[in-house]
């Protein structure tokens, strides 16, 4: 499972909520789709869309089965919501935010560490990890970029000669 948002707030009084997303495109949900929300930390729960409405491009407005009252709904606003791989496939090698989690394994270094988080500056991503208990940054280039494995989580890179040095010292 890929996490790719949560939901931010109800919308209506029909249990209809706000899910805001970091997928970068408006199409990729449907009505059909299963949805993973983490009640509790490492507890999921499914939860079957029965309604859809893009709001924008980070924004949908979304019904689940069996919630129809804002009473029920409240009680998932804040939860983080996942959802299956092969849903996201076409649309995660467009999305670095989407790698959150994944394993970065260096061609030279070998396994670095798990993907902490994704930021942007300015046109480039970089990827916050821990490496030997030292934060490090790696850019998330098309140059540095071996491999990408949706399934697996896993992302193969070639650093650039140096950077793991410059941050252990």
């Amino acid at each position: 499972m890929i996490r790719i948002g949560k939901i931010v707030a109800t919308h209506g009084i029909n249990g209809s909520l706000i899910l805001k997303h970091v997928v970068g495109d408006a199409t990729w949900l449907k009505k059909e789709h299963v949805l993973m929300l983490e009640m509790q930390k490492g507890s999921f729960i499914p939860f079957f869309v029965s309604g859809v409405k893009a709001n924008n491009l980070e924004e949908y407005i979304i019904t689940f089965e069996d919630i129809n009252k804002v009473e029920a709904a409240k009680k998932l606003v804040t939860k983080h919501v996942y959802v299956d791989e092969a849903i996201l496939s076409s649309f995660a090698r467009q999305s670095p935010l989407l790698w959150i989690g994944f394993s970065m394994t260096d061609n030279k270094a070998g396994l670095i560490g798990q993907i902490e988080d994704v930021m942007q500056t300015g046109n480039q991503w970089l990827a916050k990890l821990t490496y030997q208990n030292t934060e490090i940054l790696v850019p998330l280039i098309e140059q540095t970029i071996d491999g990408l494995d949706i399934k697996k989580k896993t992302i193969n890179v070639s650093l650039p000669d140096g950077l793991l040095e410059v941050y252990l010292g």
